[in-house]
This record gives C-alpha cells, structure tokens and sequence, in this order.
C-alpha cells in the first residue's frame, strides 16, 4: 500500500503551528478565549496575591491562640497555592498565555497587599476574610465570562473555587466572632 504525501495545505498548517507554540487549539471562539483567559489571569493574580498576604499573616502570627491560627492559615494558603496550577494551566489549555512575573501579578492584582511591621492577629484574619470574600465576588464575575463564551469547563472549576473561598471565608469569620451578652 503506498502512503499518500501530504498536501501542500496540511504542511503549510503544520508550519503555522510550530511559529507559533503556544496557539493551543480549542474550539472557543477567538473573542471568547481572549475574554475568558483575561479574567482568569486576573483571578490568577489575585489568588497569588492572597497566597502570599495570607503565608505573611502565618508566618507573623503571634498571640495566645497563636497555634490555631498558625495552622489555619497554613491549610488556606496549601489551598490558595494548589488553586495557582489549575487556573494557569486552564489558560494553557485555552490557548492563552499566562502570568509571566512577580510585576505582571502586580499590575493584574486588586487584592491589597499588607506590609505592615505588626498586624494584630484579629486584624490579619479579619482582613484575610474580606479579602477571601473580594475574591469569591471576582469569581462569580469570572464565571459570568466563562458563561457568555460557553466555557463550561472553566466555569465549572470556578464553581468549585467559589465554595473553597466561600469556606475560607467562614473560617476566618467564626474565628474572629465574640459571643454576645447572652452567651449566643
């Protein structure tokens, strides 16, 4: 059986694509995967940010409930850190690129940093909580994105992410809560 040669189109193709690499195909339209992975390169930035604010707060963490508060923001910022990878790659697969540098994270990031000298550990959870609530909200709006370009995929991680934050969030809200008068 004798091979048929490839057409002249499949090699120019074939060309195209290895002048450029990072062109990963997909079958979002091209409006769509320039809307999705720029809101997801934004979230990417501020969940980096959040990372680093709350390893900050872990690491100054002093007090007398200094070990349950240790350990909670360790296991958030495990969380945070794990949630960098699939956010990065998921704008790989879109065919986007991603962050390249500490500078492109701070020229995205909307969640403030805090280099404060000392920040009382109240203040350092009550600040990691609204923080973790700015970015539940920046998700939902992410996932309207991903909505209106039909990803599904994307949304349905954001889904998931939602409820990491929305759980994050509680935490450190019931940890900073006083019982009232009542004992309620």
């Amino acid at each position: 059986m004798k091979k048929a040669k490839p057409s002249l189109d499949s090699k120019a193709t074939a060309q195209r694509r290895r002048r450029a690499p990072l062109a990963t195909p997909t079958d979002l339209g091209a409006e769509a995967t320039r809307e999705v992975t720029g809101a997801m390169n934004a979230i990417l930035a501020d969940v980096f940010a959040l990372y680093l604010k709350t390893k900050n707060f872990h690491w100054h963490m002093s007090g007398p409930h200094f070990r349950d508060y240790h350990l909670l923001l360790d296991e958030q910022s495990v969380q945070l850190f794990a949630m960098t990878d699939l956010i990065a790659e998921r704008v790989r697969k879109l065919g986007g690129s991603t962050l390249r540098s500490i500078g492109h994270i701070a020229r995205l990031q909307q969640i403030e940093d805090n280099d404060a000298e000392y920040v009382e550990p109240e203040d350092m959870l009550a600040e990691l909580c609204e923080d973790n609530k700015a970015l539940a909200a920046r998700l939902r709006g992410a996932h309207d994105v991903c909505d209106e370009g039909h990803d599904i995929a994307t949304a349905s991680l954001i889904e998931e992410w939602i409820e990491e934050t929305e759980q994050r969030t509680w935490f450190l809200f019931e940890t900073t809560r006083r019982a009232d008068s009542t004992g309620h």
